[in-house]
């Protein structure tokens, strides 16, 4: 029980320290910022490009999806179980799909607690013309490049370890060779 206890170890430190810094910037958003009108520029040559406002986000992330929020309330339950179940399967020494899961698994908690308990996401980074995110948005989408390099990192050693092991079989060996 204690091996199986030690797998999820990382998996909860990663996921909760997610959680605790995406909640805690919503709730100073939440309790000093106004829906809509207040914003906040902590270095204001930044504002055309930098700002913090406190926007509701019923749909999925960058806004996408407004209006099918009842599936944004159950399908973070979902993916939560998936990374559950999958964890204790991989490897202990790819560092880079625990921390990617970690990270994603905290940023689909975070943006499910908001929904209900306020009854929707709240978004506050406000960059450019980009649209509206918050911390647990960041958590996944840095949760999917982690992911993403860690399957291409993944992918040159085994090459390199075939090309160890076998040489290059592809150039002709021509009468001139021999």
């Amino acid at each position: 029980m204690k091996k199986y206890l030690r797998s999820y170890a990382l998996l909860t430190l990663i996921s909760g320290l997610v959680i605790a810094l995406d909640q805690y910037t919503k709730y100073l958003v939440r309790t000093n910022l106004e829906l809509w009108t207040d914003r906040w520029m902590p270095i204001t040559w930044l504002d055309p490009y930098f700002r913090i406002l406190h926007i509701p986000n019923k749909g999925s992330a960058f806004g996408l999806f407004q209006g099918a929020e009842n599936i944004f309330k159950f399908l973070p339950i979902v993916v939560a179980i998936i990374i559950i179940v999958y964890y204790p399967q991989i490897p202990k020494a790819d560092w880079s799909l625990r921390l990617a899961l970690g990270l994603q698994l905290g940023g689909a908690l975070g943006n499910w607690i908001d929904r209900l308990t306020v009854g929707y996401v709240v978004d506050f980074i406000s960059v450019g013309n980009f649209p509206v995110f918050n911390v647990a948005d960041s958590c996944i989408t840095i949760g999917v490049g982690v992911l993403l390099l860690g399957v291409i990192l993944q992918e040159r050693q085994e090459r390199k370890q075939k090309e160890a092991v076998a040489p290059d079989m592809t150039s002709p060996i021509t009468q001139e060779d021999e």
